[in-house]
């Protein structure tokens, strides 16, 4: 496809005069406005989020917010409706804030104000908060206004979460100790219900029951040789008239048994304290032996044949018979009190095994909550660690590298800018009405577009001849559009900026939505 550039020369310089309007009117809105936009001044101020002075190696945090998570919640705060409206009213940051409805305040210093933060591995988290005000001395007020909320807001973030954390923890070790105490208390009450049935005395017990089992077995071979001793006794007596085979010298019998019974009395104090029932029972055989020969020998020597007295022989069975059955008395209350105690040996052994499973489930529960007591007492001096660290100000916080200040020179509008846009917005403008009749012209003007469209190849051209009329028609139609562009437009804009809403408002609206004003 050939292009014809001097058919479209021509197409240009014929269409120039309405491109020029295009062009000189939007040129001129550009310059007005950014000659009328009224100045905007602008400060800043940055913050930096500074590492922990001490590491949280040897002080665990409580607040384990990051610094991206922390610093986007503070701007969330910081960007309130109230805080907002507040800080406009305290600083009468706009001229007519008194007619102003609050959502228009809102709005304006959300526009008004930029935060802005960086951060990346291995390098500092900063934030910068500035805002854009008609006087500079407002800005910079306002920003430091920000800029104290941003710290009172860090500080009472950091120490609420670890006075919050503090204050769980401090209760938690109150009622874990309280439930301890409760357990003890329960256990002590189990223990002291149940002392004869403890499991940790089972193996004493058992061992007891065993030792006097065979206590009792032995105590009744004894009754059992008793009785039949005495029978035997009785039996010899009634028999013979004697208590023995032989009564040659009765005397000497006795003096034997006396013998005999001092002896053993002399072997059991060896093994046996006095309070013994084997050492009394000895001791009190001796004294009715010694009863009995001194009662014989006194018979002897003076005169055995006084009537109503005992013959020695009689006088010797009454003192063993008397000896064996308190013998047999003693044996007899030994096996009941044996029996009795094997008895209670038996309950408590049965008993035991079902104090043991109660027993092993209170003291489990008190490990688990001894367990958690220690936990929460841990996690307690961390935590107190922690609170300390956030109000001496050593652990993680913000703070300002530099406030704003009154700035010198204003920041806005950018005039130049403007007037280049509204320029480049004319030339937009001429280029899309040039474009534009070349779509909409559908007519054929050339030879080329001829052949084009019905394939057949002219002899020769003839243009066309214009008469003075139509010439002087064509000529002022262009006139007539340059006025009315000339004059029209200008005075259109003068009553939409007079009787609706400023044109550098609009135009600054427009500039701020394109992320340009």
């Amino acid at each position: 496809m050939n292009l014809d550039l001097a058919f479209y020369w021509k197409l240009f310089c014929r269409r120039l005069p309405v491109m020029t309007v295009f062009l000189l009117g939007c040129a001129t809105i550009g310059v007005i406005t950014a000659l009328k936009l009224p100045e905007t001044w602008s400060a800043e101020a940055r913050l930096l989020v500074e590492a922990p002075q001490i590491p949280d190696e040897m002080v665990a945090a409580t607040v384990q917010t990051d610094a991206e998570e922390q610093l986007d919640i503070i701007q969330q705060k910081l960007m309130t409706r109230a805080n907002l409206i507040d800080i406009a009213n305290r600083f009468d940051v706009f001229a007519d804030i008194r007619s102003m409805e609050p959502d228009s305040v809102v709005k304006a210093m959300r526009e008004a104000t930029s935060i802005r933060r960086s951060a990346g591995r291995n390098q500092a988290t900063l934030m910068r908060i500035s805002f854009k005000s008609r006087s500079g001395r407002i800005a910079a007020n306002v920003v430091n206004e920000y800029v104290t909320l941003v710290l009172e807001e860090n500080a009472q973030f950091r120490e609420s979460r670890a006075e919050n954390t503090l204050t769980f923890f401090e209760q938690e070790v109150e009622r874990l100790g309280q439930d301890l105490d409760r357990q003890s208390t329960q256990i002590a009450i189990f223990k002291s219900d149940n002392v004869n049935a403890l499991p940790e005395d089972q193996n004493y017990r058992l061992g007891r029951q065993a030792l006097l089992q065979e206590r009792l077995s032995r105590t009744e071979r004894d009754q059992n040789a008793a009785l039949l001793q005495r029978k035997e006794m009785l039996r010899l007596f009634q028999t013979t008239g004697a208590i023995g085979a032989s009564t040659q010298v009765p005397q000497t019998a006795e003096q034997q048994q006396l013998v005999v019974a001092q002896a053993e009395l002399d072997q059991a104090l060896t093994l046996y304290s006095e309070s013994h029932p084997r050492v009394i029972r000895l001791r009190a055989r001796v004294e009715r032996l010694e009863a009995v020969v001194t009662a014989l020998v006194s018979s002897t020597t003076g005169g055995a044949g006084d009537a109503g007295t005992l013959s020695p022989q009689q006088a010797i069975m009454e003192s063993t018979l008397a000896e064996i059955d308190a013998r047999l008395q003693y044996l007899q209350s030994d096996a009941d009190a044996t029996r009795g105690e094997l008895d209670e040996l038996q309950d408590a052994i049965s008993r035991s095994s079902a104090n043991s499973i109660e027993l092993a489930s209170l003291e489990r529960d008190y490990q688990n909550i001894q367990a958690r007591y220690n936990a929460a007492v841990g996690n307690l001096n961390t935590a107190q660690m922690s609170d300390r660290r956030e109000k001496t100000a050593r652990g993680q916080r913000i703070s300002v590298i530099e406030n704003a200040t009154i700035p010198q020179i204003p920041t806005g509008p950018n005039r130049p800018r403007i007037a280049i846009m509204g320029a480049a917005f004319g030339v937009m403008l001429a280029g899309a009405y040039f474009l534009l009749l070349e779509l909409l012209i559908r007519s054929v003007r050339r030879p080329a577009e001829l052949v084009g469209r019905f394939n057949v190849t002219p002899i020769t051209i003839i243009p066309y001849m214009e008469s003075r009329s139509e010439r002087m028609l064509r000529r002022s139609g262009i006139l007539a559009a340059t006025l009315i562009v000339a004059i029209g437009v200008p005075l259109a804009l003068w009553y939409v900026d007079t009787n609706y809403i400023p044109l550098e408002l609009v135009v600054q609206r427009g500039l701020e939505r394109l992320g340009l004003g």
